[in-house]
Protein backbone atom coordinates (compact mmCIF):
# COMPACT_ATOMS: atom_id res chain seq x y z
CA UNK A 1 0.00 0.00 0.00
CA UNK A 2 2.75 2.39 0.98
CA UNK A 3 4.68 1.48 -2.15
CA UNK A 4 1.70 2.28 -4.35
CA UNK A 5 1.23 5.68 -2.72
CA UNK A 6 4.94 6.54 -3.19
CA UNK A 7 4.68 5.66 -6.89
CA UNK A 8 1.73 8.01 -7.40
CA UNK A 9 3.61 10.85 -5.71
CA UNK A 10 6.58 10.34 -8.04
CA UNK A 11 4.33 10.29 -11.10
CA UNK A 12 2.81 13.58 -10.02
CA UNK A 13 6.29 15.17 -9.62
CA UNK A 14 7.43 13.98 -13.06
CA UNK A 15 4.25 15.28 -14.64
CA UNK A 16 4.78 18.67 -12.95
CA UNK A 17 8.36 18.84 -14.21
CA UNK A 18 7.25 18.02 -17.76
CA UNK A 19 4.61 20.74 -17.58
CA UNK A 20 7.16 23.22 -16.27
CA UNK A 21 9.62 22.36 -19.03
CA UNK A 22 6.85 22.54 -21.59
CA UNK A 23 5.71 25.95 -20.37
CA UNK A 24 9.32 27.17 -20.32
CA UNK A 25 9.82 26.16 -23.94
CA UNK A 26 6.55 27.81 -24.85
CA UNK A 27 7.62 30.97 -23.04
CA UNK A 28 10.96 31.09 -24.85
CA UNK A 29 9.24 30.41 -28.16
CA UNK A 30 6.76 33.18 -27.44
CA UNK A 31 9.58 35.61 -26.61
CA UNK A 32 11.42 34.76 -29.83
CA UNK A 33 8.21 35.09 -31.81
CA UNK A 34 7.53 38.44 -30.17
CA UNK A 35 11.03 39.67 -31.05
CA UNK A 36 10.62 38.47 -34.63
CA UNK A 37 7.34 40.30 -34.89
CA UNK A 38 8.98 43.43 -33.47
CA UNK A 39 11.77 43.16 -36.07
CA UNK A 40 9.26 42.59 -38.86
CA UNK A 41 7.15 45.52 -37.70
CA UNK A 42 10.23 47.71 -37.37
CA UNK A 43 11.39 46.87 -40.89
CA UNK A 44 7.89 47.41 -42.30
CA UNK A 45 7.58 50.79 -40.63
CA UNK A 46 11.05 51.80 -41.79
CA UNK A 47 10.27 50.79 -45.38
CA UNK A 48 6.99 52.64 -45.40
CA UNK A 49 8.45 55.76 -43.83
CA UNK A 50 11.51 55.84 -46.07
CA UNK A 51 9.35 55.28 -49.12
CA UNK A 52 6.92 58.02 -48.19
CA UNK A 53 9.26 60.57 -46.64
CA UNK A 54 13.03 59.87 -46.79
CA UNK A 55 13.98 63.24 -45.33
CA UNK A 56 11.29 64.12 -42.77
CA UNK A 57 9.69 61.61 -40.37
CA UNK A 58 6.35 62.24 -38.71
CA UNK A 59 6.45 62.68 -34.96
CA UNK A 60 4.48 59.53 -33.96
CA UNK A 61 6.50 57.43 -36.36
CA UNK A 62 9.71 58.69 -34.81
CA UNK A 63 8.49 57.63 -31.37
CA UNK A 64 7.59 54.12 -32.59
CA UNK A 65 11.00 53.73 -34.24
CA UNK A 66 12.80 54.89 -31.11
CA UNK A 67 10.87 52.42 -28.88
CA UNK A 68 11.35 49.47 -31.23
CA UNK A 69 15.01 50.32 -31.92
CA UNK A 70 16.00 51.10 -28.34
CA UNK A 71 17.32 47.63 -27.54
CA UNK A 72 19.05 47.30 -30.90
CA UNK A 73 20.82 50.68 -30.91
CA UNK A 74 24.54 50.67 -30.19
CA UNK A 75 26.24 53.54 -28.43
CA UNK A 76 27.80 55.89 -31.01
CA UNK A 77 31.56 56.25 -30.97
CA UNK A 78 32.85 59.67 -30.07
CA UNK A 79 34.81 61.21 -32.92
CA UNK A 80 37.24 63.85 -31.75
CA UNK A 81 38.04 66.38 -34.47
CA UNK A 82 41.12 68.49 -34.05
CA UNK A 83 40.63 72.05 -35.12
CA UNK A 84 43.69 73.56 -36.74
CA UNK A 85 43.63 77.31 -36.55
CA UNK A 86 45.80 79.01 -39.15
CA UNK A 87 46.26 82.73 -38.81
CA UNK A 88 46.00 84.71 -42.01
CA UNK A 89 49.38 86.27 -41.39
CA UNK A 90 50.97 82.79 -41.30
CA UNK A 91 49.95 82.21 -44.89
CA UNK A 92 51.82 85.30 -46.07
CA UNK A 93 55.20 84.72 -47.65
CA UNK A 94 56.38 87.93 -49.24
CA UNK A 95 54.57 90.91 -47.73
CA UNK A 96 52.52 92.84 -50.25
CA UNK A 97 51.97 96.54 -49.61
CA UNK A 98 48.45 97.79 -49.03
CA UNK A 99 48.49 100.19 -51.96
CA UNK A 100 49.51 97.72 -54.65
CA UNK A 101 49.75 98.22 -57.54
CA UNK A 102 52.28 101.06 -57.38
CA UNK A 103 52.27 101.69 -61.15
CA UNK A 104 49.33 101.24 -63.52
CA UNK A 105 48.56 102.32 -67.10
CA UNK A 106 48.28 106.09 -67.56
CA UNK A 107 46.75 108.47 -70.09
CA UNK A 108 50.01 108.69 -72.02
CA UNK A 109 49.61 106.86 -75.30
CA UNK A 110 52.78 104.78 -74.99
CA UNK A 111 51.65 103.24 -71.66
CA UNK A 112 47.88 103.44 -71.84
CA UNK A 113 47.26 99.68 -71.89
CA UNK A 114 49.83 97.99 -69.66
CA UNK A 115 52.73 98.70 -67.29
CA UNK A 116 54.37 95.57 -65.89
CA UNK A 117 57.39 93.23 -65.48
CA UNK A 118 59.76 95.77 -63.86
CA UNK A 119 63.48 95.59 -63.18
CA UNK A 120 65.25 97.72 -60.56
CA UNK A 121 68.61 98.80 -59.18
CA UNK A 122 69.67 100.94 -56.22
CA UNK A 123 72.14 103.82 -56.31
CA UNK A 124 72.84 106.32 -53.52
CA UNK A 125 69.90 104.93 -51.53
CA UNK A 126 67.43 105.66 -54.35
CA UNK A 127 65.68 102.76 -56.08
CA UNK A 128 65.29 103.13 -59.84
CA UNK A 129 62.54 101.13 -61.54
CA UNK A 130 62.40 100.38 -65.25
CA UNK A 131 59.17 98.77 -66.39
CA UNK A 132 57.72 97.37 -69.58
CA UNK A 133 54.89 99.44 -71.05
CA UNK A 134 52.44 99.01 -73.93
CA UNK A 135 49.92 101.36 -75.45
CA UNK A 136 49.08 102.70 -78.88
CA UNK A 137 50.41 100.46 -81.63
CA UNK A 138 50.85 97.51 -79.24
CA UNK A 139 54.63 97.96 -79.13
CA UNK A 140 56.65 97.32 -75.96
CA UNK A 141 58.81 100.17 -74.65
CA UNK A 142 60.42 100.86 -71.26
CA UNK A 143 59.26 103.47 -68.75
CA UNK A 144 60.93 104.89 -65.66
CA UNK A 145 60.01 105.58 -62.02
CA UNK A 146 61.88 105.91 -58.72
CA UNK A 147 61.23 105.42 -55.00
CA UNK A 148 63.08 106.30 -51.82
CA UNK A 149 61.34 103.97 -49.38
CA UNK A 150 60.87 101.07 -51.79
CA UNK A 151 57.09 101.40 -52.07
CA UNK A 152 56.14 105.05 -52.67
CA UNK A 153 56.71 106.35 -56.18
CA UNK A 154 58.66 109.59 -56.01
CA UNK A 155 59.12 110.27 -59.72
CA UNK A 156 57.58 108.85 -62.88
CA UNK A 157 58.57 109.96 -66.33
CA UNK A 158 55.83 111.08 -68.74
CA UNK A 159 57.85 109.64 -71.62
CA UNK A 160 59.64 106.33 -72.17
CA UNK A 161 63.38 105.98 -71.53
CA UNK A 162 64.04 103.22 -74.05
CA UNK A 163 62.54 102.11 -77.33
CA UNK A 164 63.83 99.50 -79.68
CA UNK A 165 64.07 100.38 -83.35
CA UNK A 166 63.98 97.41 -85.68
CA UNK A 167 62.79 96.26 -89.06
CA UNK A 168 60.51 93.27 -88.85
CA UNK A 169 61.16 90.89 -91.72
CA UNK A 170 57.73 89.41 -92.28
CA UNK A 171 58.88 87.15 -95.09
CA UNK A 172 60.25 84.78 -92.45
CA UNK A 173 57.99 82.04 -91.03
CA UNK A 174 55.85 83.34 -88.20
CA UNK A 175 56.77 82.13 -84.71
CA UNK A 176 53.99 80.87 -82.46
CA UNK A 177 54.59 83.40 -79.72
CA UNK A 178 52.34 85.72 -77.75
CA UNK A 179 53.56 87.95 -74.95
CA UNK A 180 51.11 90.12 -73.05
CA UNK A 181 49.25 92.29 -75.52
CA UNK A 182 52.38 92.95 -77.54
CA UNK A 183 51.75 91.94 -81.13
CA UNK A 184 54.06 94.32 -82.96
CA UNK A 185 57.32 93.70 -81.15
CA UNK A 186 59.66 95.85 -79.13
CA UNK A 187 61.64 95.36 -75.90
CA UNK A 188 60.23 93.17 -73.16
CA UNK A 189 61.06 92.11 -69.60
CA UNK A 190 64.29 94.02 -68.86
CA UNK A 191 66.92 92.95 -66.31
CA UNK A 192 69.40 95.61 -65.25
CA UNK A 193 72.60 95.43 -63.17
CA UNK A 194 75.19 97.99 -62.15
CA UNK A 195 78.82 96.91 -62.58
CA UNK A 196 81.33 99.64 -61.86
CA UNK A 197 80.21 102.89 -63.49
CA UNK A 198 78.07 101.18 -66.14
CA UNK A 199 74.50 99.90 -66.21
CA UNK A 200 74.03 96.76 -68.30
CA UNK A 201 70.58 95.65 -69.38
CA UNK A 202 69.38 92.46 -71.03
CA UNK A 203 65.85 92.16 -72.42
CA UNK A 204 63.71 90.11 -74.76
CA UNK A 205 63.87 91.52 -78.28
CA UNK A 206 60.72 90.64 -80.20
CA UNK A 207 60.26 91.69 -83.82
CA UNK A 208 56.54 90.97 -83.81
CA UNK A 209 56.79 88.22 -86.35
CA UNK A 210 59.62 85.73 -86.63
CA UNK A 211 62.20 86.41 -83.92
CA UNK A 212 62.33 86.20 -80.11
CA UNK A 213 65.90 86.84 -79.01
CA UNK A 214 67.89 88.24 -76.10
CA UNK A 215 69.49 91.66 -76.51
CA UNK A 216 72.15 93.47 -74.50
CA UNK A 217 72.63 97.22 -74.11
CA UNK A 218 74.34 99.55 -71.63
CA UNK A 219 74.54 103.15 -70.44
CA UNK A 220 76.95 105.05 -68.14
CA UNK A 221 75.52 105.42 -64.63
CA UNK A 222 76.16 109.18 -64.68
CA UNK A 223 74.21 109.64 -67.93
CA UNK A 224 71.33 107.62 -66.55
CA UNK A 225 71.16 109.74 -63.40
CA UNK A 226 71.13 112.91 -65.53
CA UNK A 227 68.29 111.46 -67.60
CA UNK A 228 70.42 111.37 -70.73
CA UNK A 229 69.04 108.25 -72.30
CA UNK A 230 71.94 107.61 -74.68
CA UNK A 231 71.83 103.84 -74.51
CA UNK A 232 74.39 101.89 -76.47
CA UNK A 233 73.03 100.20 -79.59
CA UNK A 234 71.57 96.79 -78.78
CA UNK A 235 73.51 93.64 -79.55
CA UNK A 236 71.59 90.42 -80.08
CA UNK A 237 73.37 87.76 -78.03
CA UNK A 238 71.16 84.71 -78.70
CA UNK A 239 71.12 82.90 -82.05
CA UNK A 240 68.56 83.71 -84.77
CA UNK A 241 65.73 81.27 -85.42
CA UNK A 242 65.30 80.37 -81.73
CA UNK A 243 63.05 81.53 -78.90
CA UNK A 244 65.13 82.63 -75.91
CA UNK A 245 64.13 84.67 -72.85
CA UNK A 246 65.01 85.34 -69.21
CA UNK A 247 68.78 85.69 -69.51
CA UNK A 248 70.46 87.50 -66.61
CA UNK A 249 73.85 89.09 -66.09
CA UNK A 250 75.49 88.64 -62.68
CA UNK A 251 75.97 92.01 -60.93
CA UNK A 252 79.68 91.45 -60.48
CA UNK A 253 82.44 89.47 -62.09
CA UNK A 254 82.92 85.86 -61.03
CA UNK A 255 86.55 84.74 -60.95
CA UNK A 256 87.44 87.91 -62.85
CA UNK A 257 84.92 87.42 -65.68
CA UNK A 258 81.48 88.68 -66.68
CA UNK A 259 78.91 85.91 -66.25
CA UNK A 260 75.60 85.46 -68.08
CA UNK A 261 73.14 82.81 -66.91
CA UNK A 262 71.09 81.77 -69.92
CA UNK A 263 69.54 78.48 -68.82
CA UNK A 264 68.40 77.23 -65.46
CA UNK A 265 66.64 73.98 -66.20
CA UNK A 266 67.22 71.13 -67.00
CA UNK A 267 70.67 72.38 -65.97
CA UNK A 268 72.24 75.71 -65.06
CA UNK A 269 74.22 77.10 -67.97
CA UNK A 270 76.53 80.11 -67.57
CA UNK A 271 78.87 81.65 -70.14
CA UNK A 272 81.87 83.73 -69.04
CA UNK A 273 83.53 86.61 -70.87
CA UNK A 274 86.63 88.69 -70.28
CA UNK A 275 84.80 91.58 -71.92
CA UNK A 276 81.17 91.85 -73.03
CA UNK A 277 82.37 93.38 -76.32
CA UNK A 278 83.07 89.79 -77.33
CA UNK A 279 79.33 89.61 -77.95
CA UNK A 280 79.41 91.69 -81.11
CA UNK A 281 76.33 90.49 -82.98
CA UNK A 282 78.27 87.76 -84.74
CA UNK A 283 79.10 85.61 -81.76
CA UNK A 284 76.09 84.12 -79.96
CA UNK A 285 75.49 82.19 -76.78
CA UNK A 286 74.12 78.73 -77.46
CA UNK A 287 71.56 77.84 -74.82
CA UNK A 288 69.01 75.17 -73.92
CA UNK A 289 65.48 76.51 -73.59
CA UNK A 290 63.58 73.22 -73.62
CA UNK A 291 62.33 73.51 -70.01
CA UNK A 292 61.01 69.93 -69.67
CA UNK A 293 58.42 68.99 -67.06
CA UNK A 294 59.74 67.39 -63.88
CA UNK A 295 56.94 65.18 -62.56
CA UNK A 296 58.89 64.52 -59.36
CA UNK A 297 58.21 68.09 -58.26
CA UNK A 298 54.88 69.67 -57.34
CA UNK A 299 54.22 73.44 -57.54
CA UNK A 300 57.33 74.08 -59.70
CA UNK A 301 57.26 71.02 -61.92
CA UNK A 302 57.32 73.25 -65.01
CA UNK A 303 60.10 75.81 -64.83
CA UNK A 304 59.52 79.09 -66.69
CA UNK A 305 62.65 81.14 -66.10
CA UNK A 306 64.88 83.12 -63.77
CA UNK A 307 63.35 86.37 -62.50
CA UNK A 308 65.59 89.25 -61.33
CA UNK A 309 69.35 89.29 -61.77
CA UNK A 310 71.14 87.29 -59.05
CA UNK A 311 71.66 89.03 -55.70
CA UNK A 312 74.86 88.38 -53.77
CA UNK A 313 74.27 87.38 -50.12
CA UNK A 314 76.45 85.96 -47.34
CA UNK A 315 75.01 82.51 -48.04
CA UNK A 316 75.26 82.48 -51.82
CA UNK A 317 73.68 83.96 -54.94
CA UNK A 318 69.98 84.48 -54.31
CA UNK A 319 67.89 83.49 -57.31
CA UNK A 320 64.16 84.15 -57.63
CA UNK A 321 62.49 82.14 -60.35
CA UNK A 322 59.11 81.62 -62.00
CA UNK A 323 57.49 78.21 -62.26
CA UNK A 324 54.14 76.47 -62.34
CA UNK A 325 52.55 73.13 -61.65
CA UNK A 326 52.21 71.36 -65.01
CA UNK A 327 48.80 70.13 -63.82
CA UNK A 328 47.71 73.72 -63.29
CA UNK A 329 49.68 75.67 -65.93
CA UNK A 330 47.70 78.91 -65.68
CA UNK A 331 49.22 80.04 -62.36
CA UNK A 332 52.72 81.47 -62.13
CA UNK A 333 54.45 81.12 -58.77
CA UNK A 334 57.74 82.43 -57.46
CA UNK A 335 60.41 80.31 -55.80
CA UNK A 336 63.82 81.02 -54.29
CA UNK A 337 67.14 79.23 -54.14
CA UNK A 338 70.80 79.83 -53.30
CA UNK A 339 73.74 79.13 -55.60
CA UNK A 340 77.41 78.77 -54.68
CA UNK A 341 79.23 82.11 -54.86
CA UNK A 342 82.25 80.74 -56.72
CA UNK A 343 80.45 78.10 -58.77
CA UNK A 344 76.90 79.31 -59.51
CA UNK A 345 76.06 76.07 -61.32
CA UNK A 346 75.91 74.43 -57.89
CA UNK A 347 72.56 74.67 -56.06
CA UNK A 348 73.01 74.92 -52.28
CA UNK A 349 69.46 75.36 -51.02
CA UNK A 350 66.00 75.58 -52.53
CA UNK A 351 62.67 76.66 -51.07
CA UNK A 352 60.21 73.79 -50.84
CA UNK A 353 57.23 76.07 -51.35
CA UNK A 354 56.53 79.21 -53.40
CA UNK A 355 57.33 82.51 -51.71
CA UNK A 356 54.71 84.36 -53.75
CA UNK A 357 51.71 83.26 -55.80
CA UNK A 358 48.81 85.07 -57.50
CA UNK A 359 46.10 85.69 -54.92
CA UNK A 360 45.13 89.36 -55.15
CA UNK A 361 42.73 90.92 -57.67
CA UNK A 362 45.53 92.89 -59.38
CA UNK A 363 47.36 89.60 -59.99
CA UNK A 364 44.36 87.95 -61.58
CA UNK A 365 42.41 90.68 -63.37
CA UNK A 366 44.29 92.20 -66.26
CA UNK A 367 45.53 90.95 -69.60
CA UNK A 368 46.52 87.54 -68.25
CA UNK A 369 45.10 86.19 -65.00
CA UNK A 370 47.16 84.23 -62.49
CA UNK A 371 50.49 85.84 -63.38
CA UNK A 372 53.14 87.26 -61.07
CA UNK A 373 56.35 87.99 -62.94
CA UNK A 374 59.40 89.69 -61.48
CA UNK A 375 62.42 91.05 -63.31
CA UNK A 376 63.89 93.14 -60.49
CA UNK A 377 64.74 93.04 -56.78
CA UNK A 378 66.92 95.16 -54.51
CA UNK A 379 68.08 95.08 -50.89
CA UNK A 380 67.61 98.26 -48.85
CA UNK A 381 68.27 98.46 -45.09
CA UNK A 382 68.20 94.68 -44.82
CA UNK A 383 64.83 94.37 -46.56
CA UNK A 384 64.45 92.59 -49.89
CA UNK A 385 62.05 94.46 -52.20
CA UNK A 386 60.75 92.39 -55.09
CA UNK A 387 59.15 94.27 -57.99
CA UNK A 388 56.83 92.25 -60.17
CA UNK A 389 54.14 92.44 -62.81
CA UNK A 390 50.58 91.52 -61.91
CA UNK A 391 48.28 89.98 -64.54
CA UNK A 392 50.42 91.51 -67.34
CA UNK A 393 49.03 94.95 -66.48
CA UNK A 394 50.40 96.45 -63.24
CA UNK A 395 53.66 97.00 -61.35
CA UNK A 396 53.54 95.68 -57.78
CA UNK A 397 55.95 95.21 -54.89
CA UNK A 398 56.36 92.75 -52.04
CA UNK A 399 59.12 92.43 -49.48
CA UNK A 400 60.67 90.34 -46.74
CA UNK A 401 63.57 90.61 -44.32
CA UNK A 402 66.54 89.23 -46.27
CA UNK A 403 68.13 87.34 -43.36
CA UNK A 404 64.84 85.68 -42.52
CA UNK A 405 64.36 84.60 -46.12
CA UNK A 406 67.86 83.13 -46.25
CA UNK A 407 67.37 81.21 -43.01
CA UNK A 408 64.06 79.80 -44.20
CA UNK A 409 65.55 78.69 -47.50
CA UNK A 410 68.40 76.96 -45.67
CA UNK A 411 65.94 75.24 -43.35
CA UNK A 412 63.92 74.21 -46.43
CA UNK A 413 60.70 75.07 -44.67
CA UNK A 414 57.59 76.95 -45.67
CA UNK A 415 58.14 80.65 -45.25
CA UNK A 416 55.55 81.92 -42.78
CA UNK A 417 55.70 85.42 -41.38
CA UNK A 418 53.92 85.76 -38.03
CA UNK A 419 52.16 88.90 -36.87
CA UNK A 420 53.69 91.14 -39.50
CA UNK A 421 51.60 94.10 -40.54
CA UNK A 422 51.46 95.13 -44.18
CA UNK A 423 53.62 98.06 -45.09
CA UNK A 424 51.59 100.96 -46.37
CA UNK A 425 52.78 103.49 -48.89
CA UNK A 426 52.66 107.12 -47.84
Amino acid sequence: MASSTKKKVNDVKISSKKKAVSSGVKAKTATKTKRKLQDVNLNKIKKVLVHKSPKKLLSPAKKILRVLSKKKAKPAKKVIKKKVLVEKSQQVKLKRIKNNPIISPSNYGWESKATYNPTAFIHDDLIHIIYRAEGEGDVSVLGYASTEDGVTIKERNPYFLYKRFFNAIKTEPKIDYISGINTNGGCEDPRIVKIGDTLYMTYTAFDGWGSVRVALTSIPVLDFLRRKWNWKNEVLISPPGEINKNWVLFPEKINGKFAIMHSFYPQILIDYFDDLSELNGKRFIKSNNTRPIDKNRTWDSWFRGVGPAPIRTKDGWLILYHAMDHKNPDRYRMGALLLDLNDPTKVLYRSSNPILEPEEHYENYGHKWGVIYSCGAVVKDGELYVYYGGADKHVCVASIDLDELLEKIKEDKIIKLKNIKEISSK
